[in-house]
This record gives structure tokens, C-alpha cells and sequence, in this order.
């Protein structure tokens, strides 16, 4: 069975670690998030993200279920940071598209995070505001609830499905990063257009393009869609 989380103003450490840290959740995530980045998911475990806090290992399930739910905490905290300094202009495609590149951004800093969190549905705070300010944001425009939980939901796993595309890329190691992104130019540019006419004739704008994300087009592509819908409602 799970550990039970104690409240967190009874699991404070009343005194410090032997380095002289006072743990808490965000201090943990941080760390986690950090390790993540140094040595990929493998290198995540509770022993070792015991080491890095001076801290028994132990010490964590006064915070944390378990490893999973401290990966779920890992994945609030990444949309928390996009959400960070974030305020409703008004302008609902404008808004959309910020909070859009905002959590995409926010996950392809931390690929090796984002891998193990894009998938997860954590029902915490910084997910739970998120999602509020999505759905009111069409609210206020004028869509129709039926369409506004249809739209939320392309719009929000579009945004983590390119985000965790992107993240896996950007966590493979260097060279096959490299290998993956030269092949535009070493393979396909080079195809004759003798067996491949199609591939032939766009091979320097493919090489061009695809090393880069597509999201911030798709997710042009999905408020056209909407934006369309809405002009059409209003007559």
C-alpha cells in the first residue's frame, strides 16, 4: 500500500541537513528536475536523490508517495513555470497561443523530464490552473461548451504530444541527435527524382524545416480551425 503523505507543515525537518539544507517539496522537485537533466530519468532514483539532498532517502515519502508521485509533482511543477508571470490579455487567440508556447517551451527546457511528465495527468494545482484559464479563455470568446471541451482538447494534446516529440529528440545523445537531423541533407536531398519526383523537388525546404519544431505552425493551423468556427457562430 501507498505511505501516506503527511500535511506539510507536519513534515518539515525541524532542524537541517548535515549540509545545512531545510528540505522541502519544491526544494525536491528542483533537485529531481536537476538530476534529470545531469543523468537522465535512470539516474532518478531515491538513493541517489537522497545523496543530493544530504537527506535519508527515506526522508522523501514525507513528501511523496513514491518515485510516482514525485514525477507527477516534476510535471506540475514544469507547467507551473510556464504558467509563471502569465495573465489573460483578452484577446482569446492570443492568449491560446501563449499559454500554448509557454508549456511547450516550458517542457522542451527540461527534455528528459518532459519524456517521463507529457503523458501523466497529475491533478495538481499549477495542471488545475492551467486547464481553468484554457477552458475560460474560450468561455469568454464565445464558444459553446460542447466546442470549448472539444478545441481545449486538441489544443492541449497537441501541445504535449509536440512537446514530448521535441523532448525525446533533444534527449538522445548528441551524435544521434546530429545523425538524425543530417539525414535531410545526407539522404534525402540526394534522392533522384528519377523514384522520388515528390521528395526530390522539396528536399531544400524539407532540410530547412524539419530540424525545427512544427508546433508553433500546428498550433497556427488549430486556432485557424477555431477561429473560423467562431466567426461562423456569430453570423
Amino acid at each position: 500500500m501507498p505511505k501516506p503523505v503527511v500535511p506539510e507543515e507536519k513534515r518539515r525537518r525541524r532542524r537541517p541537513t548535515r549540509s545545512g539544507t531545510v528540505l522541502s517539496e519544491a526544494l525536491i522537485v528542483e533537485t529531481a528536475l536537476r538530476m534529470l537533466r545531469e543523468h537522465g530519468s535512470a539516474g532518478l532514483t531515491a538513493r541517489r536523490l537522497g545523496l543530493a539532498l544530504d537527506a535519508d532517502p527515506s526522508t522523501l515519502y514525507r513528501y511523496f508517495r513514491g518515485m510516482d508521485d514525485l514525477t507527477l509533482a516534476i510535471g506540475d511543477a514544469l507547467i507551473g513555470q510556464a504558467l509563471d508571470g502569465w495573465r489573460p490579455t483578452g484577446e482569446w487567440r492570443a492568449d491560446l497561443r501563449d499559454v500554448g508556447l509557454r508549456i511547450h517551451a516550458a517542457y522542451v527546457a527540461h527534455p528528459q523530464a518532459a519524456v517521463l511528465t507529457t503523458s501523466r495527468v497529475t491533478g495538481r494545482a499549477n495542471e488545475l490552473a492551467a486547464d481553468e484559464a484554457v477552458l475560460d479563455v474560450l468561455r469568454t470568446a464565445g464558444f459553446p461548451l460542447p466546442d470549448t471541451v472539444r478545441i481545449y482538447h486538441a489544443f492541449i494534446d497537441q501541445t504535449l504530444a509536440f512537446a514530448a516529440l521535441d523532448a525525446a529528440s533533444l534527449a538522445l545523445p548528441s551524435a544521434a541527435l546530429h545523425a538524425d537531423e543530417d539525414m535531410w541533407r545526407s539522404t534525402y536531398a540526394r534522392l533522384p527524382r528519377t523514384t522520388h519526383p515528390r521528395i526530390a523537388e522539396a528536399a531544400p525546404l524539407l532540410a530547412a524545416r524539419m530540424v525545427d519544431s512544427a508546433y508553433p505552425t500546428a498550433l497556427e493551423m488549430l486556432l485557424d480551425s477555431a477561429e473560423a468556427q467562431l466567426r461562423a457562430l456569430n453570423g
